[in-house]
């Protein structure tokens, strides 16, 4: 059976007919039913939304019941959201730890080192070495990516080590 040309949602004139007519109704179900702490405007322009993104597939005589359907399954969605939300504000984060203030400074201190000991490297060792070290690449993809070959880079990574040994106390790396 042939949709009738009126029954094109698609259409822009059927649309805004579709709109209008169930707009103000659908935001004051929403409203009524779960409150204006969960954005019934805003769910009534997402169903709609949904709708013309769904255009083609829903005809006019189901189109109500879409949008309904879409917006009050959106509510609840926001509903099981806001719980979770809930549930992890009330979980308090624990704001100790086991380390004494010593390892702490300790920690910082040596970061610091580090980072400073990072900086003073040349740039070919420098992005050679953290690629290496932090990213685990390997010297092959890491010669790719800088042009150069598996020797240069196995170099710039061996002189950035030593560099890192020769500065910083207890520095280990594998």
């Amino acid at each position: 059976m042939p949709k009738e040309l009126n029954d094109n949602i698609c259409d822009d004139n059927v649309f805004e007919l579709v709109y209008n007519k169930y707009a103000q109704d659908l935001q004051n179900f929403l409203y009524y039913k779960f409150g204006e702490q969960y954005n019934p405007a805003d769910k009534v322009q997402d169903a709609f939304v949904k709708l013309w993104n769904n255009c083609k597939n829903v005809t006019l005589s189901k189109a109500k019941s879409f949008l309904f359907t879409v917006a009050n399954n959106m509510m609840l969605n926001e509903i099981k959201h806001q719980k979770v939300v809930l549930k992890y504000n009330q979980v308090k984060p624990k704001d100790y730890t086991n380390e004494s203030p010593e390892f702490i400074l300790e920690k910082e201190q040596f970061l610091q080192q580090y980072q400073n000991v990072l900086e003073n490297l040349t740039d070919e060792q420098r992005v050679a070495f953290l690629l290496s070290k932090v990213e685990g690449k390997k010297h092959i993809e890491i010669a790719e990516m800088l042009g150069v070959t598996q020797k240069v880079v196995e170099y710039r990574i061996y002189s950035a080590f030593n560099i890192l040994k020769k500065e910083l106390e207890g520095f280990k790396i594998k």
